[in-house]
């Protein structure tokens, strides 16, 4: 077997203000949607949202990490759209300088990039 992509399942309480919510602000692109479950997309990372209903897991709690070519930029764009950031862009001792966001449900997003070698 080769691996070759995987996708990130948020439980969210409502689809359709979960998927607004990835679309006008987080800027995700909707993909697709089945009934209560749906895909959005930003380049070639994936998260699937899945409505409570469906599987009767908790609501948020979740958490993807999201590995980017920059960060500044991005977490600007969201700022100005009323994203709830949890943390800045900041450089860290691991070589990453990143960020988290939490998505209406609790749902965690970290997006990342590799610190410049001084």
């Amino acid at each position: 077997m080769n691996a070759q992509q995987s996708a990130t399942v948020f439980q969210v309480s409502n689809l359709d203000a979960a998927l607004k919510h990835y679309v006008e602000v987080l800027g995700f692109k909707e993909d697709f949607r089945f009934g209560e479950y749906a895909g959005v997309t930003m380049g070639e990372v994936c998260v699937h949202l899945c409505a409570h209903s469906i599987h009767q897991r908790p609501v948020g709690g979740g958490t993807v990490c999201i590995f980017c070519d920059e960060v500044d930029s991005y977490y600007l764009q969201i700022l100005a759209k009323g994203a709830q950031l949890k943390t800045k862009p900041q450089d860290y001792p691991y070589g990453m300088r990143d960020f988290m966001v939490v998505d209406p449900d609790g749902n965690h997003l970290s997006f990342g990039c590799e610190t410049k070698a001084s």
